[in-house]
């Protein structure tokens, strides 16, 4: 039996990916992603990753950062980039660029932390990424306060973590950079129409997507 790991941003929360991973099966891990640091949050999943021969690793958004030195120290089966940073080869990646930095540096308090992430962009922005408010209350209370240090980091991807059969899975084009760089790889791509939250508006076809990728 396939055991999915789905992981959610360090940005949300598990409530993300809750409504796929209850129709993909028991055999489903969905990480909550903690720490205010790349190392830190390295650390919580390396604890919360199981070792498993039929792994499959699902990121969404940030937390593709993360999934080379899992891939790697789990021997992963399969990966699917769900709306994720997608890292090169080897080497190391900005957990954001410059030019974002720059623009959330005005949003951070006096203590150093950003808002939560729902609250970085204008509210017709954000309506439109849940499917009732309720879904949106559950996803926003699970959101943490992020320092902006943690911006400013990078994440190692170490050479060998994408020898494995992987796939970008784009919700629309706001990753549409991810999705071209996946296919010059060779990789398969697939792009379901919606926005960056899809997981929440459309589980079913996300899960059948994931599934179908996954052999």
């Amino acid at each position: 039996m396939t055991c999915y790991v789905l992981l959610p941003s360090p940005f949300l929360g598990p409530a993300a990916w809750e409504p796929v991973a209850a129709l993909l099966g028991p055999d489903v891990v969905v990480p909550t992603v903690r720490g205010d640091t790349p190392e830190e949050i390295a650390g919580a999943l390396e604890r919360q990753v199981p070792y498993r021969a039929d792994l499959v690793l699902v990121p969404h958004s940030n937390a593709g950062l993360y999934v080379p030195a899992l891939a790697v120290s789990r021997d992963a089966r399969r990966l699917v980039f769900a709306d994720a940073v997608l890292p090169p080869p080897r080497g190391r990646t900005p957990v954001a660029p410059e030019g974002f930095r720059a623009t959330l540096r005005d949003l951070t308090g006096e203590d150093g932390r950003l808002p939560p992430w729902t609250a970085w962009w204008p509210p017709d922005a954000v309506e439109p990424l849940f499917p009732d408010a309720a879904t949106r209350a559950t996803v926003e209370r699970e959101q943490p306060r992020m320092p902006f240090a943690y911006l400013t980091g990078s994440v190692d991807a170490p050479a060998g973590w994408d020898d494995r059969p992987t796939m970008y899975l784009a919700f629309g084009d706001a990753y549409a950079d991810e999705r071209a760089d996946a296919a010059r790889r060779g990789w398969p791509t697939r792009t379901l129409a919606g926005h960056h939250l899809h997981m929440l508006i459309d589980p079913a076809a996300v899960a059948a997507a994931i599934a179908e990728s996954s052999g």
